[in-house]
């Protein structure tokens, strides 16, 4: 986001550059889309829907901003609309921990030095290659860091750490802020823990016990008369609240053990007792439940309701792809009047909409 400061003055010269976004989690990294700005743009917008697989609760996403100088980089033989390309396809599974290396090694492209000296995107410079056929330029202009305690269902800002100077030539006077939707889909919400069969008395009736084929998932314990119901997608005939709150426990009874299940909606303790077979399938169910109920906890906000994430988009290629960057960044065609502003998703709008309504 631009200050008003520069977005109001100078309307002479447009500062042009090229901007896109890369996420680590782990050795898993990705990129965003490639985009161009200058002053006519308040905000810049990367619609992208990244996704990160088999994180664990203490995951930290790494997000970095790049920026390069078109003024700098590029001599375009004639004026050309802005564009969004792509910058060549993810940076992720293939690469790993081998470009994460690289990426912070100041042989790396697309890092700068603490000293000052640039280096190159997409290739580790030779000794012998001169430093002026390298291409174009990329360096990091901001970067913040996220965890599970940025999980909201909601559009979010987060601060920017700036790790360039004004007098840079790749420089965005930024706000120091981003704003996304990070969310999360624990598995202990989405898949099945355990299933089996279960007979479970309820507190009200101490004497009747009902045999139920039970499946372990989310936030609840959905006991059916049979597996066949179950497998139609029919309606529980119980359903057990669990949550990261709830206490479970092997009692001894007067024939057998037996599994307690205690929970305490709206302050009143409501308990349910559960038993099996054979000892074994009980000190199954009562590790699975122990464990499930772990998992809830470690997970926080995220196991209070299974949130919903974007589609990926497919990326398209170009089957003449070019082999330089800045085919990507440069394509010639007819020149325009005025500037031509990157259409905006209907939800990336609400997003923007909502994210202002709360900043005043």
């Amino acid at each position: 986001m631009w200050k008003d400061s520069e977005y109001f003055k100078n309307k002479g010269e447009l500062h042009r550059c090229a901007v896109f976004c890369l996420l680590q989690c782990g050795t898993e990294i990705h990129d965003t889309v490639l985009v161009m700005v200058d002053r006519t743009l308040t905000d810049i917008c990367f619609e992208d829907t990244i996704i990160f697989n088999k994180v664990d609760p203490g995951f930290q996403i790494r997000t970095e901003l790049y920026s390069c100088s078109l003024v700098e980089d590029f001599s375009p033989p004639a004026p050309a609309p802005r564009r969004m390309g792509f910058l060549g396809g993810s940076l992720g599974c293939s690469s790993g921990k081998k470009i994460r290396a690289a990426l912070e090694s100041a042989a790396a492209c697309s890092y700068v030095p603490s000293d000052g000296g640039n280096t190159t995107l997409g290739h580790v410079p030779s000794h012998s290659l001169h430093q002026s056929a390298l291409g174009p330029k990329f360096h990091l202009l901001a970067h913040t860091t996220l965890s599970i305690e940025h999980v909201r269902e909601g559009f979010k800002t987060h601060d920017l750490v700036l790790s360039a100077t004004e007098d840079s030539p790749f420089w965005l006077p930024l706000y120091g802020n981003m704003c996304c939707r990070l969310v999360a889909q624990p598995q202990c919400m989405i898949q099945s823990a355990i299933s089996g069969r279960l007979e479970v008395k309820l507190e009200e009736d101490v004497d009747h016990w009902e045999n139920f084929y039970c499946i372990l998932m989310g936030r609840s314990l959905l006991c059916y008369r049979s597996q066949e119901d179950l497998e139609s997608q029919g309606e529980p005939s119980l359903v057990i609240p669990i949550t990261k709150d709830t206490r479970v426990c092997i009692s001894e009874s007067d024939h057998a053990q037996q599994i307690t299940i205690s929970i305490q909606p709206q302050q009143e303790n409501v308990t349910y007792t559960a038993t099996t077979k054979s000892t074994e399938d009980l000190e199954h169910w009562n590790k699975a439940l122990c464990q499930h109920v772990y998992n809830l906890s470690l997970w926080k906000q995220c196991s209070d309701e299974v949130m919903k994430i974007g589609m990926q988009r497919p990326r398209k290629t170009n089957p003449t792809k070019p082999g330089s960057l800045y085919h990507e960044i440069v394509t010639p065609s007819t020149p325009r009047i005025g500037p031509t502003i990157p259409e905006l998703s209907n939800e990336m709008r609400t997003l923007l909409s909502s994210y202002y309504k709360e900043s005043y």
